[in-house]
């Protein structure tokens, strides 16, 4: 073997140890998306409130924003509120909500404000919650 071809098999060795571990991340899940860091939801029946007034959830008072509050995605459409869980039916990543959709950012999977899939890879829709809001109190009914 020559120079040339040593240096050649360094190069294209190092290549494939600088570049393989990014493509082989690329479809897993970070920490901040790992499921066994999600919190569970409430059980049935033990409902969520959240006080509008509080300077914690001012968030939720202009369209388009959101809030996750114990797994479940909040968010105001400007035509009322939405609940839905906010684990990825795919991988269990947690999505978010962009003004229009849910989306999640692992793998691209979209969902409508009702929770339905919009586009995979995920296949089954997003746990819907009633959201009703009296006075500056929302309620989520689990």
């Amino acid at each position: 073997m020559n120079r040339r071809d040593s240096l050649q098999k360094i190069v294209l060795g190092s290549t494939v140890l600088f570049i393989a571990p990014s493509l082989l991340q690329s479809c897993s899940k970070d920490d901040a998306n790992d499921p066994s860091n999600v919190p569970s939801p409430p059980a049935p029946g033990q409902n969520i409130t959240i006080d509008l007034s509080s300077p914690d959830n001012n968030v939720l008072n202009s369209t388009g924003g959101s809030k996750i509050v114990q797994s479940i995605l909040v968010a105001n459409t400007g035509s009322g509120y939405i609940a839905l869980s906010s684990v990825c039916t795919h991988q269990g990543c947690t999505v978010a909500y962009n003004g229009s959709t849910v989306q999640c950012p692992c793998h691209g999977s979209e969902f409508g404000t009702t929770g339905s899939v919009l586009q995979g890879p995920a296949n089954r829709p997003l746990k819907s919650y009633t959201v009703t809001k009296a006075a500056n109190i929302l309620t989520i009914v689990t």
